[in-house]
């Protein structure tokens, strides 16, 4: 443990929604151990009592945390009338994907009461995580319609209904309840795949203990539980959030990949980790409606459909191929330079798709239809003689990536098994 101050950087970054969300990065001292991602409960907000305790005691280990107002809360954009608790799953998702992108992926989740089933709910589409912590989680989302019970038939009845909640007043919409009465966490809790910690408090009167023992009973191992005897359900009282915080810290620790520092800071991460060399993982961003992240065992990026089409948050997958067949030509050129101790500078390659007529085409086989065509322009500085350049000319078209395009694929493709929601 360090005595080193902690430093906070405000954030700033895109909501499922596109609303700017606010969010605060609490630092530790050096380079983080870990990442992780705090979701705070129902219409709290990221200065919320336990989570910044929680945040702060958490870097006194390494672990950098992340806190965000949801859309239409605090300092974030939006209008609370306007989400639901699927749109605050959505709202984690594009976090991880900020985290993931500016600084490393979250590999511990943590979610304070209506948080802590957000968190479970997110959980599978943030690939890298590999813990879980929930404080005071109801196992039912529904479990929050009891604080809006005085106002369900308003709600019903007229579209929508102010609440009040600490102080603050919160207009609540009839989305809102159509969307938590058609929730279900069960499947999503019995398919986790990271470690899980469940802390309760016995004595909380918001939401009882059972709950903790059903998340508890659903859960795949490796899972734990804690009880914060005689904590009250916001955990109000520094000692009881930052016993919650050491906790969290000593149990997750042991979940944490093993950080390598000559790996790039992305290459840490629970999925990441686990991935064979030579296989990538594909899963959807929160970037809807088709945005995507592309996980290696060493790295993580997005991928997208331009506009109008998509969000545009990455490279469309012919830009991938692109860049593959470029990144593949010019590290070829660069190895048989470097065998024939040719003195060469930087390369470029510039490449671009389209789709032309096979008679258009003097080296396609095909000679009706359409055929793709990649038009590829290969820049090398450097005195050399035409000989040479033209050697390398020849190199070019041997890179195992121009090889792979031009031969013959084939692509086996299989179902998982269906799962039960």
């Amino acid at each position: 443990m360090t005595s080193a101050r902690s430093s906070v950087t405000p954030t700033i970054f895109a909501g499922a929604q596109g609303d700017t969300l606010a969010g605060r990065l609490e630092l530790p001292p050096g380079n983080p151990r870990a990442y992780a991602l705090f979701a705070h409960c129902f219409a709290c907000g990221k200065g919320a009592v336990a989570a910044t305790r929680i945040a702060r005691a958490l870097t006194k280990h390494g672990i950098a945390v992340l806190r965000f107002d949801f859309t239409g809360l605090g300092h974030s954009g939006g209008d609370f009338a306007d989400t639901t608790f699927s749109t605050n799953i959505d709202d984690l998702v594009a976090a991880a994907d900020f985290l993931r992108l500016r600084f490393e992926a979250p590999s511990l989740l943590i979610g304070h009461s209506l948080g802590g089933s957000a968190v479970l709910a997110a959980a599978e589409r943030i690939p890298e995580v590999c813990a879980i912590a929930t404080i005071g989680a109801p196992a039912d989302p529904r479990h929050v319609l009891g604080v809006l019970e005085e106002k369900v038939n308003e709600i019903e009845t007229t579209g929508a209904a102010w609440i009040d909640l600490g102080g603050t007043p919160f207009q609540v919409s009839q989305k809102f309840l159509t969307d938590v009465e058609g929730q279900r966490l069960g499947g999503q809790i019995s398919r986790l795949a990271p470690a899980l910690l469940v802390m309760h408090s016995p004595a909380d009167p918001i939401v009882p203990i059972e709950h903790a023992q059903q998340i508890f009973d659903a859960a795949p191992h490796p899972k734990s539980f804690i009880a914060l005897d005689d904590a009250n359900h916001l955990l109000t009282r520094p000692a009881d959030a930052e016993f919650a915080a050491e906790v969290i810290a000593v149990w997750a620790a042991r979940y944490f990949p093993k950080v390598d520092s000559s790996l790039p800071a992305m290459a840490h991460g629970g999925l990441a980790a686990s991935l064979p060399e030579g296989v990538v993982h594909v899963g959807e961003s929160s970037h809807r409606p088709y945005g995507q992240v592309v996980t290696t065992p060493h790295h993580s990026q997005l991928a997208d459909e331009p506009h109008p089409i998509g969000a545009d948050s990455g490279p469309s997958p012919y830009e991938y191929l692109l860049g593959a067949l470029g990144a593949c030509t010019s590290m070829t050129l660069r190895m048989y330079a470097e065998r024939k101790k040719w003195p060469i500078g930087r390369i470029g390659v510039t490449l671009k798709h389209s789709r032309i007529h096979a008679e258009d085409c003097a080296t396609c086989e095909k000679t009706t239809g359409q055929v793709d065509h990649i038009e590829r322009v290969i820049s090398i500085e450097g005195e050399l003689t035409n000989d040479q350049r033209e050697s390398l000319l020849s190199i070019a078209d041997r890179c195992p990536v121009h090889r792979t395009l031009e031969g013959s694929v084939a692509v086996t493709t299989t179902l998982t098994p269906a799962q039960s929601a």
